[in-house]
């Protein structure tokens, strides 16, 4: 119930669930505007949507467990662990199984810049943790993302071009769009090839910029995409190239090759996979905040500014045959 990234890194541990109790019934909740991130998976059986409008507030949200709660479940597994979710996982009066967060005053003090934040564990093995007494193996992130035929029929020109997702949930933890403009035009410059922009409606003016910047190399699909259409697209694409943001784990849920840039984040945070290739400064201040911020604490950006779009090109020659259809 927090974002597409964080619903989508809950397939792994789903899957494990299915795949050890075969005969269980997995019922997922998820905010309304995300759903799209985790249905159409055969491990889920019911995808049951809480709306802002219709079931927010303490009075509706009471309301919205008291309903849950007559389907009569054995547990509950809180994957969120806020308030709304907490709220729920009370109402429902049974056993409620949670991972472990990090302590509030290491956040606490990140927040401050009184210390260096570290992660304790990767995300996907916290949640594993909500599933302790299940013997679930972990085997790696292993993540899906679901859409069928339909959602490739308005992608399929589009195969076999390099995608990039410009935009993050945080200023921060977006790569400059000069960065984003000049590996645009280098790409076309030595192979011929326009990339594509993906985004909500609110990317479009970033998206615009960018598409200057590399003159005019670029083909803007953001705000003309559904979520399923983007994954489809993913799955067709040469690569992507992305910061840390929903996009990273959409490409990949449909094993698309991934470069990821990383700034104020950490890395730790994930366990990368073949198809996983990291993009990362390093600069002694990173990773400095737990989601990114609106600003650089430092004033300077360097986590991002010293990344050069040459480097980027340089590291996707060493993994993408471009002669490969």
């Amino acid at each position: 119930m927090s974002s597409i990234g964080d619903v989508i890194l809950t397939t792994p541990v789903l899957k494990a669930f299915k795949e050890r109790y075969p005969d269980a019934q997995i019922d997922f909740l998820v905010l309304e505007q995300f759903k799209d991130a985790i249905s159409g998976l055969d491990y889920i059986d019911n995808l049951i949507t809480f709306s802002k409008k219709e079931n927010d507030g303490l009075k509706n949200i009471l309301s919205f467990a008291k309903k849950l709660k007559e389907n009569n479940y054995d547990y509950v597994f809180d994957l969120h662990s806020k308030f709304r979710s907490k709220i729920i996982s009370k109402r429902m009066g049974v056993k409620t199984y949670t991972y472990r967060k990090r302590a509030v005053w290491k956040s606490l003090l990140v927040k401050l810049r009184l210390i260096k934040y570290q992660v304790d564990d990767t995300i996907i093995k916290n949640y594993f943790g909500a599933f302790k007494d299940f013997n679930l193996k972990y085997v790696g992130e292993d993540l899906d993302f679901s859409f069928d035929e339909r959602d490739c029929e308005g992608v399929i020109q589009y195969s076999g071009l390099p995608v990039m997702a410009p935009r993050a949930s945080k200023n921060t933890k977006e790569w400059t769009a000069e960065g984003f403009g000049k590996l645009a035009k280098l790409i076309y410059e030595k192979y011929g090839v326009k990339s594509i922009l993906i985004g909500g409606k609110g990317d479009i003016p970033r998206c615009q910029e960018i598409d200057r910047i590399s003159g005019n190399n670029c083909i803007i699909l953001a705000g003309k995409l559904s979520l399923k259409e983007s994954g489809a697209l993913l799955s067709k694409s040469k690569f992507l190239v992305t910061n840390d943001s929903g996009p990273f784990h959409i490409a990949r849920g449909v094993k698309c090759k991934t470069f990821v840039i990383f700034g104020p984040t950490s890395p730790g945070m994930f366990d990368f996979g073949k198809n996983d290739i990291l993009i990362y400064a390093g600069v002694p201040c990173s990773p400095c905040s737990l989601h990114g911020d609106k600003e650089c604490p430092k004033k300077h950006f360097d986590c991002m500014k010293k990344i050069e779009a040459e480097d980027i090109l340089q590291k996707i020659e060493n993994y993408i045959d471009w002669e490969e259809k």
